[in-house]
């Protein structure tokens, strides 16, 4: 059985942990695409840019996923 406290953690940590990295991806997209749009010749170079600030940011929200599921499986 898990402890009602592990599971409320483990939802905080995963639900914390993905809103920041959603926010943060949609602000890349966003920028990036404006960007783009300003300076077409630079498409290439931003884009690449930009899947690497992506890859980044959605790190944190594997992090997050890997800490909840220890609280869950592990420390339980």
């Amino acid at each position: 059985m898990i402890n009602p406290e592990l599971a409320f953690a483990a939802v905080l940590a995963i639900t914390a942990g993905s809103i920041a990295p959603a926010i943060s991806i949609g602000l890349i997209g966003s920028k990036a695409s404006e960007a783009i749009g300003r300076n077409p010749d630079a498409a290439s170079k931003i884009q690449t840019s930009m899947i690497l600030a992506i890859a980044f940011a959605e790190a944190i929200a594997i992090y997050a996923l890997v800490i909840a599921l220890i609280l869950i499986f592990v420390v339980s």
